[in-house]
């Protein structure tokens, strides 16, 4: 995609997917960052439901820690990984009341030191709690930038690198927010409904399948 197609199909995504926050349910930077952690390889449905029991009595650093790891993992269970997920967030607490006054911290460097936090997890973060422009890149805004063309990479820091390139940096967090719901609602791994989509007349893997069918159709004819 040139400069121009780029800004059209951002323009796009904006129109259908504008009023599209983070599907995590949260109140506060601590929820956010425990809702974020819990969601990794688990579906934003499936969190929702265990943070909407787990956050009316567990919701800061201090009343996480009043948990055993076991009595975490059986709590959390249902999100999946919760072996790892519940160490970390129990580490994660830990190091919250000792290096940063139970607050969460709002830097990159900081989250990312946090026990089971990367890259993802600290954008996802930065961008809902703080407002701070960032592109959390997960599986949908990884295959879905790729396929239309706004950014290239064969791994996630070059795609979110490519990305904050190629987007406006005021557009940064919206247009994460719109890559992920249009992965979920048309642009799917399986099945994706290309014939529906609002984007395909731009989208570059689109495109290429579409000459390559009428190549081969002329062929065969």
């Amino acid at each position: 995609m040139n400069k121009h197609t780029r800004i059209e199909a951002l323009d796009i995504l904006d129109r259908y997917y504008g009023g599209e926050k983070c599907g995590l349910n949260f109140d506060t930077p601590f929820e956010c960052l425990i809702a974020t952690m819990l969601s990794a390889q688990c579906t934003d449905v499936r969190v929702n439901i265990v943070t909407s029991e787990l956050f009316k009595t567990y919701h800061t650093p201090e009343t996480f820690l009043t948990l055993h790891e076991s009595e975490l993992k059986e709590k959390i269970k249902t999100c999946g990984l919760a072996n790892s997920k519940a160490k970390n967030i129990l580490l994660t607490c830990h190091k919250l009341l000792e290096e940063h006054g139970g607050e969460v911290p709002e830097t990159m460097e900081e989250l990312t030191a946090l026990p089971g936090v990367g890259r993802k997890t600290a954008n996802v973060v930065l961008s809902n709690a703080f407002g701070v422009p960032a592109i959390a890149v997960d599986t949908h805004v990884f295959r879905v930038s790729r396929k239309l063309g706004l950014a290239r990479g064969n791994n996630v820091m070059q795609v979110e690198q490519s990305l904050m390139k190629n987007v406006p940096k005021e557009r940064w967090s919206q247009t994460h927010h719109e890559l992920i719901w249009h992965g979920r609602k048309i642009c799917s791994a399986r099945n994706p409904k290309c014939g529906a989509c609002p984007l395909n007349a731009l989208c570059e893997d689109f495109l290429k399948r579409q000459k390559a069918s009428r190549k081969k159709s002329n062929v065969e004819d």
